[in-house]
């Protein structure tokens, strides 16, 4: 697995302010997308266990953050490998929330278990539906188009039907 991209601090991809890590690979190809360059499951750099004690340790250090979001391409086409990183992250960093988004739905996530329930287990909030540029929607927070949805993992995988996230 690959990372592309790595922010120590942002605003926009949750509430409070979030470390960010896009991983690599995506193979959606949304008409529209804002980072077609993460597309490839080669882009950017391995993400091996030192670069990722690495990341978790500048994350460590820095106390004004509130939760790690993890971006891409899509984290779900590499769900094992990215799960484990944020167990890491949860064990490290047990107060993060923690935050993903991804083109597939909930849905789609929740109907192979054996994929990524690993990796919806440990989120507090899936963006979840690929973008369409036709319902794009700079109104919205925290996601492009109005398909897509912000959901609250934990209770929906108690319900095992997508919950909405309250901002």
């Amino acid at each position: 697995m690959n990372i592309c991209g790595y922010i120590p601090e942002s605003i926009n991809e949750g509430t409070g302010l979030r470390a960010v890590v896009f991983i690599s690979g995506c193979r959606h190809g949304c008409p529209g997308c804002f980072s077609p360059h993460t597309w490839s499951f080669q882009a950017g750099e391995p993400f091996t266990q030192a670069r990722q004690e690495e990341l978790l340790a500048e994350m460590a250090a820095n106390p004004l953050l509130d939760g790690l979001t993890i971006a891409g391409g899509d984290p779900f086409f590499s769900a094992a490998e990215v799960a484990d990183f944020v167990e890491r992250v949860r064990r490290r960093l047990p107060h993060f929330s923690i935050w993903t988004y991804t083109g597939y739905t909930w849905e789609q996530l929740f109907s192979e278990p054996d994929k990524y329930l690993k990796l919806l287990s440990v989120c507090d909030v899936l963006i979840d539906g690929r973008f369409v540029q036709e319902l794009r929607d700079v109104s919205l927070r925290y996601r492009g188009s109005s398909n897509q949805r912000l959901i609250d993992v934990p209770a929906s995988l108690i319900q095992q039907q997508a919950i909405d996230w309250k901002l």
